[in-house]
């Protein structure tokens, strides 16, 4: 099994990219191809060989960051994220990753391996921490305005994913409104409701903000707008909670020593409530596994990524999605 990572994709690329594709090799069974500039990418290496498990693939053009997707569709057919793209539909690769312009990666996806049928539109699952493991969100920014039909196709994919990649049974599907009574909600989760009540999953009804970490859901279902919001609020938080904490912890020797005494127990709630360890999120739709890293990706995100391709390959979640699919439209 190959995955393509887009080496020349994020703000610290490529060094912090290569640096998680070496960091990541020793817990793959795949090999990794790193897509983009050979002189970069053996610069990033700092001489240290490639290894079994790691290639280079070439790509002689970069899509920004701030530049649009109709940029990587038309004008850098050589891109590194295209390439990487190109690869998963060659068949070179099972997978492919980037940290880079998610707008154009996007489109690239949809573009070049089109959707399962029955999936109007792609949607990117996050995985959010929680007091019991990881809790799927959907969508998570691919689709700003949505149809009804979407959330239903949302919750069914993102359904697939838990019970097939994270090993949730039966897992229980919410849809994110500001109430659990069925008549609370916007024209969108109304509407949404009865077609999720009819969708082959196991549905429970509206979920509140606050339910997202907690225990009695495992995918909320959302538009993409929602989705990215609560993403960006949840990081914030996350990090300026413990960023807090670190600085009161250690404003005198009692403190300190606390701190000390505490010390495992913190390093655990940091590792939980740490976003890097999801390290990306699986564009779920497309005739392919693409995850979707964030653009600050550092080597210990891109590592999670690989992770995360790797075992959705394996989980083979695309044929899931597909059976799943027929299913819906039959």
């Amino acid at each position: 099994m190959n995955i393509a990572l887009d080496a020349m994709g994020g703000d610290f690329a490529p060094q912090e990219i290569v640096k998680g594709a070496v960091l990541a090799s020793p817990e793959l069974s795949s090999r990794v191809a790193l897509v983009g500039s050979e002189a970069a990418i053996m610069a990033a290496l700092d001489g240290a060989p490639l290894g079994d498990r790691l290639y280079s693939h070439p790509a002689s053009e970069v899509v920004g960051m701030d530049e649009s997707p109709r940029v990587a569709l038309r004008s850098k057919p050589d891109s590194s994220v295209a390439q990487a793209v190109n690869l998963v539909v060659s068949g070179e690769a099972q997978a492919c990753v980037s940290a880079g312009n998610s707008g154009a990666f996007m489109a690239l996806c949809h573009t070049r391996l089109k959707t399962i049928p029955g999936i109007d539109r792609p949607a990117i699952a996050l995985l959010m921490p929680s007091s019991s493991g990881p809790r799927v969100v959907l969508d998570g920014g691919a689709n700003v305005d949505c149809r009804p039909t979407y959330l239903q196709q949302f919750g069914v994919m993102g359904s697939i994913y838990a019970e097939f990649a994270l090993g949730l049974k039966n897992p229980r599907v919410g849809l994110l409104s500001i109430g659990t009574e069925p008549q609370k909600g916007n024209e969108l989760t109304l509407a949404a409701m009865p077609l999720l009540e009819r969708a082959p999953i196991n549905f429970i009804g509206n979920v509140e903000g606050d339910q997202v970490f907690g225990d009695g859901v495992d995918v909320v279902v959302c538009d993409g707008f929602v989705g990215n919001v609560l993403l960006k609020v949840a990081e914030g938080v996350a990090s300026n909670l413990l960023h807090t904490m670190r600085e009161s912890l250690g404003t005198n020797l009692r403190t300190r020593l606390g701190a000390m005494l505490l010390r495992d127990a913190f390093q655990r709630l940091r590792s939980q409530f740490d976003f890097a360890t999801y390290g990306g999120a699986l564009l779920l739709g497309v005739n392919g596994i693409c995850v979707v890293s964030h653009g600050k990706s550092d080597a210990k995100a891109i590592r999670s990524a690989l992770l995360v391709a790797e075992k959705s390959v394996k989980a083979r979640v695309v044929e899931h999605l597909c059976e799943a699919c027929k299913e819906l439209l039959s």
